[in-house]
């Protein structure tokens, strides 16, 4: 029997000119470990979540999807649950508790399952994850690898047949992604879980595949794991040279100059929790593209948020000349996406920021959303969120650009047009500083790279020069 199946499956957003997907046949084989690959916006997300009822999206569907051999259309809440389990790209968009084991119990509390095996569950999902030492830990505290491995943990504790994940290893740092595959890996081989990951990045999970499949033109094809073993995750370089005019160079040599720099900041959570920033000191020049790396749990969005201002910290100071005309994009889009349709997002600061609709129309245009206007943002894929909340931001022009993750979710070629983006801001004097994990983008658009480490920058060097000295990145 197969695990997943779609038979001629059509799908449609409301509010959408033309079908996301086109007559989609495939089969996932009971016991894979399947990959599904595709473009931005190809459908890979649609795909996955018409495979689960209570979160599969609204529009118009054609065809039959079947999960363990029965129609999904079919299927209550509870056997929903016991057929199919979904991790989100980002964790946060799945959690709703504030501690670790209330989060892996909420959704067998939500089926009414029996207390005494709600914890036999909960017991054996946290040993097989390695989840006991920090299960009383409250998730605002997790760093971003232990918040993917409790949404997993929230998932294989329902004891689903089929796992479905939607870009799982997007905002892991390189050792919390090996980590997490193999726990992944496990789930399949051990438990006799199917897997179906969506992915643009499948090179890292090529040991532990066994098919892959790829969604071109709404239609989907078998794929060899040969052929993807061949892809490249790297963009073309397109960061150039300081222009001397913005100060860059002097910002180097002299904090005097900085744009924005954070001196001695010290920050925590709480007034008894650990010091997330300590004795930190960051300085960064007008016209800089800066990428600040390190592992999740390090303390780069809590940098960002303290740089922005949003954050006060306990001690040290932060001087920011472009406090009036900033901008700060976070890990989940869909904090800046409020608006019903996706013309009115990148229309919602037009008289603030002074632009209108020609503007708007063009970076619809840039988006590759000239057919979506009408479409609601949260519609769209988590690729396509991620891109139109950056081009809301840039609509504005600020001055200091602020950008945690922007290229999770994203294929090869969005990469480059965010690479080329940022780039072009960047030559408007604006400085960018770029909080990611993914090293193919530092490369193409940082003209200096920050490392942090114990709560602060251990060092800053131009890009080329970090890598070359590098170990490890």
């Amino acid at each position: 029997m197969s695990a997943l199946e779609f038979d001629r499956v059509s799908f449609t957003y409301a509010g959408a000119s033309s079908p996301v997907l086109l007559g989609a046949s495939l089969e996932v084989p009971e016991g894979a470990f399947a990959l599904l690959v595709g473009a931005t916006g190809s459908g890979k997300s649609t795909l996955l979540r018409l495979a689960k009822p209570e979160i599969s999206p609204v529009g118009d569907l054609v065809g039959d999807v079947r999960a363990l051999g029965e129609s999904v259309r079919t299927l209550d809440p509870l056997a929903s649950a016991r057929a199919v389990g979904y991790v989100f790209q980002n964790p946060d968009a799945q959690m709703v508790c504030d501690t670790v084991w209330h989060e892996m119990a909420f959704g067998l509390e939500n089926l009414g399952v029996p207390e005494r095996e709600m914890r036999r569950r909960v017991a054996e999902c946290c040993n097989f994850l390695g989840i006991e030492p920090w299960f009383r830990m409250r998730t605002a505290e997790l760093s971003g690898g232990q918040r993917q491995v409790l949404a997993l943990a929230s998932a294989l504790v329902m004891r689903p047949r089929v796992l479905l994940l939607d870009e799982p290893t997007s905002m892991l740092d390189p050792l919390a992604e090996k980590n997490f595959l193999a726990l992944l890996f496990r789930a399949n081989r051990e438990l006799g879980i199917t897997v179906v990951v969506a992915t643009h990045t499948p090179a890292p999970m090529l040991d532990y595949a066994t098919c892959a499949l790829a969604l071109e033109g709404g239609a989907a094809r078998g794929v060899p794991l040969a052929e993807l073993a061949s892809w490249s995750h790297d963009i073309a370089c397109v960061s150039g040279t300081f222009d001397p005019r913005f100060g860059a160079e002097s910002a180097r040599n002299s904090r005097s100059h900085a744009a924005i720099a954070a001196d001695d900041v010290w920050y925590r959570y709480g007034r008894d929790g650990r010091w997330v920033l300590r004795e930190l000191d960051l300085a960064a020049g007008e016209g800089e593209v800066r990428a600040i790396v390190g592992s999740n749990g390090c303390g780069k969005s809590t940098l960002l948020t303290v740089l922005a201002g949003m954050l006060r910290p306990a001690r040290g100071r932060v001087r920011n000349a472009a406090a009036a005309s900033q901008a700060l994009l976070p890990q989940s889009p869909k904090a800046l996406l409020s608006r019903e349709t996706v013309i009115d997002e990148l229309m919602e600061w037009s008289r603030a920021g002074g632009y209108g609709r020609a503007e708007a129309g063009a970076a619809l245009g840039r988006l590759g959303l000239a057919g979506a206007a009408e479409r609601h943002p949260y519609d769209l894929s988590g690729g396509q969120q991620q891109l139109l909340a950056l081009e809301k931001l840039l609509l504005v022009r600020p001055r200091l650009l602020l950008l945690d993750e922007p290229t999770k979710g994203l294929d090869r070629a969005a990469r480059e047009r965010v690479a080329r983006r940022l780039i072009s801001t960047r030559d408007e004097g604006t400085t960018i500083l770029v909080a990611t994990h993914d090293t193919g983008f530092v490369r193409a658009v940082a003209d200096s790279v920050s490392l942090m480490f114990d709560g602060g920058v251990t060092v800053t060097e131009p890009t080329d020069e970090f890598f070359a000295n590098s170990w490890l990145w």
